[in-house]
Protein backbone atom coordinates (compact mmCIF):
# COMPACT_ATOMS: atom_id res chain seq x y z
CA UNK A 1 0.00 0.00 0.00
CA UNK A 2 1.39 3.37 -1.01
CA UNK A 3 2.01 6.24 1.36
CA UNK A 4 -0.91 8.18 -0.11
CA UNK A 5 -3.24 5.21 0.37
CA UNK A 6 -2.12 4.84 3.99
CA UNK A 7 -2.72 8.52 4.58
CA UNK A 8 -6.22 8.27 3.10
CA UNK A 9 -7.03 5.22 5.24
CA UNK A 10 -5.79 6.99 8.35
CA UNK A 11 -7.94 10.02 7.50
CA UNK A 12 -11.03 7.83 7.04
CA UNK A 13 -10.43 6.05 10.36
CA UNK A 14 -9.87 9.32 12.18
CA UNK A 15 -12.97 10.87 10.66
CA UNK A 16 -15.07 7.88 11.73
CA UNK A 17 -13.65 8.03 15.23
CA UNK A 18 -14.42 11.73 15.44
CA UNK A 19 -18.03 11.03 14.52
CA UNK A 20 -18.54 8.45 17.27
CA UNK A 21 -20.90 9.60 20.02
CA UNK A 22 -19.52 10.16 23.51
CA UNK A 23 -21.62 8.97 26.49
CA UNK A 24 -21.28 10.96 29.72
CA UNK A 25 -23.61 11.99 32.53
CA UNK A 26 -23.62 13.41 36.03
CA UNK A 27 -25.71 12.48 39.07
CA UNK A 28 -26.49 15.41 41.38
CA UNK A 29 -26.08 13.19 44.45
CA UNK A 30 -24.89 9.63 44.23
CA UNK A 31 -26.10 8.80 47.77
CA UNK A 32 -29.82 9.17 48.44
CA UNK A 33 -32.44 8.07 50.96
CA UNK A 34 -35.53 6.15 49.82
CA UNK A 35 -37.84 7.26 48.40
CA UNK A 36 -35.68 9.54 46.31
CA UNK A 37 -36.04 11.58 43.13
CA UNK A 38 -32.65 11.51 41.39
CA UNK A 39 -31.72 14.03 38.68
CA UNK A 40 -29.44 13.02 35.80
CA UNK A 41 -27.52 15.58 33.72
CA UNK A 42 -26.59 14.32 30.26
CA UNK A 43 -23.15 15.47 29.08
CA UNK A 44 -22.96 13.26 26.02
CA UNK A 45 -21.61 14.55 22.72
CA UNK A 46 -22.43 13.89 19.06
CA UNK A 47 -25.43 11.73 19.95
CA UNK A 48 -28.84 11.82 18.28
CA UNK A 49 -30.83 9.90 20.87
CA UNK A 50 -30.41 8.19 24.22
CA UNK A 51 -31.47 5.19 26.24
CA UNK A 52 -31.29 5.12 30.02
CA UNK A 53 -31.52 2.06 32.25
CA UNK A 54 -31.95 3.07 35.88
CA UNK A 55 -31.07 -0.33 37.30
CA UNK A 56 -34.45 -1.04 38.86
CA UNK A 57 -36.29 -2.25 35.78
CA UNK A 58 -37.22 1.23 34.52
CA UNK A 59 -35.95 3.00 31.41
CA UNK A 60 -36.17 6.40 29.73
CA UNK A 61 -35.32 8.03 26.40
CA UNK A 62 -35.32 11.59 27.73
CA UNK A 63 -32.19 13.70 27.38
CA UNK A 64 -32.00 14.77 31.03
CA UNK A 65 -34.33 12.49 32.96
CA UNK A 66 -35.18 12.30 36.62
CA UNK A 67 -36.08 9.00 38.23
CA UNK A 68 -37.77 8.11 41.47
CA UNK A 69 -36.24 5.24 43.41
CA UNK A 70 -38.91 3.88 45.71
CA UNK A 71 -36.71 1.48 47.65
CA UNK A 72 -33.15 1.38 48.91
CA UNK A 73 -30.39 -0.46 47.07
CA UNK A 74 -27.32 -0.12 44.86
CA UNK A 75 -28.44 0.68 41.31
CA UNK A 76 -26.26 0.54 38.20
CA UNK A 77 -27.39 3.31 35.86
CA UNK A 78 -26.45 2.80 32.21
CA UNK A 79 -26.63 5.50 29.53
CA UNK A 80 -26.41 4.64 25.83
CA UNK A 81 -25.63 7.55 23.51
CA UNK A 82 -26.47 6.73 19.90
CA UNK A 83 -25.88 8.26 16.48
CA UNK A 84 -27.23 6.13 13.65
CA UNK A 85 -25.91 2.64 14.29
CA UNK A 86 -23.05 3.90 16.43
CA UNK A 87 -23.49 3.33 20.17
CA UNK A 88 -21.41 4.31 23.15
CA UNK A 89 -22.38 3.63 26.72
CA UNK A 90 -21.30 4.56 30.21
CA UNK A 91 -22.48 3.67 33.69
CA UNK A 92 -22.48 4.93 37.27
CA UNK A 93 -23.66 3.48 40.56
CA UNK A 94 -26.40 5.22 42.54
CA UNK A 95 -26.72 4.22 46.19
CA UNK A 96 -30.09 4.71 47.88
CA UNK A 97 -30.14 4.21 51.65
CA UNK A 98 -33.15 2.98 53.67
CA UNK A 99 -35.31 5.70 55.24
CA UNK A 100 -35.01 6.48 58.94
CA UNK A 101 -38.80 6.40 59.34
CA UNK A 102 -41.20 3.53 58.69
CA UNK A 103 -42.80 4.51 55.39
CA UNK A 104 -45.38 3.02 53.06
CA UNK A 105 -46.71 4.28 49.74
CA UNK A 106 -50.42 3.86 49.07
CA UNK A 107 -50.79 3.72 45.30
CA UNK A 108 -54.14 4.46 43.62
CA UNK A 109 -55.37 5.36 40.11
CA UNK A 110 -55.88 8.92 41.37
CA UNK A 111 -52.33 9.32 42.67
CA UNK A 112 -50.04 8.05 45.38
CA UNK A 113 -49.76 8.91 49.08
CA UNK A 114 -46.57 8.54 51.12
CA UNK A 115 -47.39 7.65 54.73
CA UNK A 116 -45.16 7.73 57.79
CA UNK A 117 -46.09 5.18 60.47
CA UNK A 118 -45.67 6.23 64.09
CA UNK A 119 -43.25 4.48 66.43
CA UNK A 120 -45.56 5.54 69.29
CA UNK A 121 -48.10 2.95 68.07
CA UNK A 122 -45.84 -0.10 67.53
CA UNK A 123 -48.54 -2.76 67.39
CA UNK A 124 -50.50 -0.95 64.68
CA UNK A 125 -47.30 -0.03 62.85
CA UNK A 126 -45.94 -3.56 62.78
CA UNK A 127 -49.29 -5.10 61.85
CA UNK A 128 -49.73 -2.68 58.94
CA UNK A 129 -46.20 -3.35 57.67
CA UNK A 130 -46.73 -7.12 57.93
CA UNK A 131 -49.96 -7.03 55.92
CA UNK A 132 -48.46 -4.72 53.31
CA UNK A 133 -45.41 -6.98 52.92
CA UNK A 134 -47.72 -9.95 52.38
CA UNK A 135 -49.60 -8.09 49.64
CA UNK A 136 -52.77 -8.22 51.74
CA UNK A 137 -53.94 -4.77 50.62
CA UNK A 138 -53.17 -5.16 46.92
CA UNK A 139 -56.31 -4.69 44.77
CA UNK A 140 -58.49 -3.88 47.79
CA UNK A 141 -60.80 -0.89 47.43
CA UNK A 142 -61.42 2.37 49.17
CA UNK A 143 -64.91 1.09 49.83
CA UNK A 144 -66.28 3.92 51.98
CA UNK A 145 -65.75 7.55 50.96
CA UNK A 146 -67.39 10.57 52.58
CA UNK A 147 -66.52 14.04 51.29
CA UNK A 148 -65.31 16.30 54.09
CA UNK A 149 -64.79 13.35 56.44
CA UNK A 150 -62.53 10.45 55.39
CA UNK A 151 -61.70 7.67 52.93
CA UNK A 152 -61.73 4.06 54.20
CA UNK A 153 -60.29 0.79 52.90
CA UNK A 154 -58.68 -2.48 53.94
CA UNK A 155 -61.70 -4.80 53.75
CA UNK A 156 -60.48 -8.08 52.15
CA UNK A 157 -64.01 -8.71 50.88
CA UNK A 158 -63.64 -5.69 48.60
CA UNK A 159 -61.21 -7.48 46.29
CA UNK A 160 -63.12 -8.18 43.05
CA UNK A 161 -66.37 -7.21 44.80
CA UNK A 162 -69.22 -6.79 42.30
CA UNK A 163 -70.82 -3.38 41.94
CA UNK A 164 -73.40 -2.69 44.62
CA UNK A 165 -72.06 -5.22 47.13
CA UNK A 166 -72.08 -3.80 50.64
CA UNK A 167 -68.64 -3.78 52.18
CA UNK A 168 -66.96 -2.97 55.47
CA UNK A 169 -67.31 -6.11 57.60
CA UNK A 170 -64.22 -8.06 56.50
CA UNK A 171 -60.87 -8.45 58.19
CA UNK A 172 -57.98 -10.83 58.86
CA UNK A 173 -59.73 -12.53 61.79
CA UNK A 174 -58.12 -10.61 64.65
CA UNK A 175 -58.11 -7.20 66.29
CA UNK A 176 -55.30 -4.92 67.46
CA UNK A 177 -55.38 -3.45 70.98
CA UNK A 178 -56.01 0.30 71.09
CA UNK A 179 -52.90 2.49 71.30
CA UNK A 180 -54.24 5.92 72.17
CA UNK A 181 -51.87 8.87 72.37
CA UNK A 182 -53.33 12.37 72.89
CA UNK A 183 -50.53 13.89 70.83
CA UNK A 184 -51.56 11.87 67.74
CA UNK A 185 -54.55 13.76 66.46
CA UNK A 186 -57.04 13.28 63.64
CA UNK A 187 -55.51 15.97 61.46
CA UNK A 188 -56.01 15.99 57.70
CA UNK A 189 -53.96 13.08 56.36
CA UNK A 190 -54.05 11.09 59.61
CA UNK A 191 -53.99 7.31 59.12
CA UNK A 192 -56.21 5.62 61.70
CA UNK A 193 -57.62 2.17 62.36
CA UNK A 194 -61.30 1.47 61.86
CA UNK A 195 -63.14 -0.56 64.48
CA UNK A 196 -66.52 -1.81 65.55
CA UNK A 197 -68.34 0.44 67.98
CA UNK A 198 -70.84 -0.02 70.77
CA UNK A 199 -70.86 -2.25 73.85
CA UNK A 200 -69.42 -5.22 71.94
CA UNK A 201 -66.03 -3.48 71.82
CA UNK A 202 -65.56 -1.64 75.15
CA UNK A 203 -61.77 -1.64 74.83
CA UNK A 204 -62.02 0.06 71.43
CA UNK A 205 -59.83 -2.54 69.75
CA UNK A 206 -58.96 -1.83 66.15
CA UNK A 207 -59.81 -3.81 63.06
CA UNK A 208 -56.89 -5.97 61.99
CA UNK A 209 -56.83 -4.47 58.50
CA UNK A 210 -59.41 -1.76 57.90
CA UNK A 211 -58.13 1.80 58.08
CA UNK A 212 -59.18 5.29 57.13
CA UNK A 213 -57.41 8.46 56.11
CA UNK A 214 -58.83 11.73 57.38
CA UNK A 215 -59.89 14.52 55.07
CA UNK A 216 -61.92 16.52 57.56
CA UNK A 217 -62.66 20.24 57.60
CA UNK A 218 -61.21 23.31 59.33
CA UNK A 219 -62.14 23.44 63.02
CA UNK A 220 -62.86 26.66 64.91
CA UNK A 221 -61.36 27.54 68.28
CA UNK A 222 -64.82 27.27 69.84
CA UNK A 223 -65.21 23.73 68.52
CA UNK A 224 -61.76 22.78 69.79
CA UNK A 225 -62.64 24.01 73.27
CA UNK A 226 -65.89 22.03 73.14
CA UNK A 227 -64.05 18.79 72.32
CA UNK A 228 -61.51 19.52 75.06
CA UNK A 229 -64.30 19.71 77.64
CA UNK A 230 -66.06 16.62 76.32
CA UNK A 231 -62.96 14.46 76.06
CA UNK A 232 -60.73 15.86 78.77
CA UNK A 233 -58.04 16.64 76.19
CA UNK A 234 -55.76 19.67 76.41
CA UNK A 235 -54.67 20.44 72.85
CA UNK A 236 -51.31 22.17 72.61
CA UNK A 237 -50.88 25.30 70.43
CA UNK A 238 -49.50 23.30 67.49
CA UNK A 239 -52.48 20.91 67.45
CA UNK A 240 -54.89 23.85 67.65
CA UNK A 241 -53.16 25.51 64.71
CA UNK A 242 -53.26 22.31 62.66
CA UNK A 243 -56.98 21.81 63.24
CA UNK A 244 -57.80 25.44 62.47
CA UNK A 245 -55.66 25.76 59.34
CA UNK A 246 -55.52 22.26 57.83
CA UNK A 247 -58.63 20.72 59.31
CA UNK A 248 -59.42 17.30 60.65
CA UNK A 249 -61.92 15.34 62.74
CA UNK A 250 -61.15 16.03 66.43
CA UNK A 251 -64.35 14.32 67.60
CA UNK A 252 -62.59 11.01 66.78
CA UNK A 253 -59.56 11.71 69.00
CA UNK A 254 -59.01 9.07 71.70
CA UNK A 255 -61.80 7.01 70.16
CA UNK A 256 -59.88 5.47 67.23
CA UNK A 257 -56.15 4.77 67.12
CA UNK A 258 -54.15 7.14 64.91
CA UNK A 259 -50.97 5.36 63.81
CA UNK A 260 -49.57 7.37 60.91
CA UNK A 261 -49.97 10.36 58.62
CA UNK A 262 -49.73 11.24 54.94
CA UNK A 263 -46.55 13.25 54.36
CA UNK A 264 -46.82 13.45 50.56
CA UNK A 265 -49.95 13.38 48.42
CA UNK A 266 -52.54 15.13 50.57
CA UNK A 267 -54.24 16.22 47.35
CA UNK A 268 -54.94 12.57 46.54
CA UNK A 269 -57.21 12.38 49.59
CA UNK A 270 -59.26 15.23 48.14
CA UNK A 271 -59.45 13.53 44.74
CA UNK A 272 -60.69 10.25 46.21
CA UNK A 273 -63.10 12.02 48.57
CA UNK A 274 -64.64 13.86 45.59
CA UNK A 275 -65.63 10.76 43.58
CA UNK A 276 -69.28 9.89 43.07
CA UNK A 277 -70.63 7.37 45.56
CA UNK A 278 -73.75 5.22 45.99
CA UNK A 279 -76.08 5.43 49.04
CA UNK A 280 -73.70 3.14 50.99
CA UNK A 281 -70.81 5.61 50.40
CA UNK A 282 -69.06 3.17 48.08
CA UNK A 283 -67.49 4.84 45.04
CA UNK A 284 -69.49 4.23 41.85
CA UNK A 285 -66.19 3.60 40.05
CA UNK A 286 -63.83 1.42 42.06
CA UNK A 287 -60.76 3.04 43.61
CA UNK A 288 -58.30 0.15 44.16
CA UNK A 289 -55.07 0.38 46.12
CA UNK A 290 -51.64 -1.14 46.38
CA UNK A 291 -49.47 -0.57 49.42
CA UNK A 292 -45.69 -0.75 49.12
CA UNK A 293 -43.32 -0.77 52.10
CA UNK A 294 -40.38 1.61 51.62
CA UNK A 295 -37.10 0.06 52.73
Amino acid sequence: MSLSQLSLLFLILMTGACNLPVAKFLVEQEKETAPSEVEFTNQSEKAEYYEWDFGDGNQSTEINPSHRYLRSGDYKVVLKAMAGKKIKKTEKMVKVDPPADKLVEIQTPLGNMMVRLYDATPQHRDNFLKLADEGYFDSLLFHRVIQGFMIQGGDPESRNAPAGQRLGMGGPGYQVPAEFDPSLIHRKGALAAARTGGPSNPEKKSSGSQFYIVQGQPVSEEEIKLFERRKGIDYDPKAREVYQQSGGTPFLDMEYTVFGEVIEGLEVIDKIAAVATNPDDRPVEDVPMKIVVIR
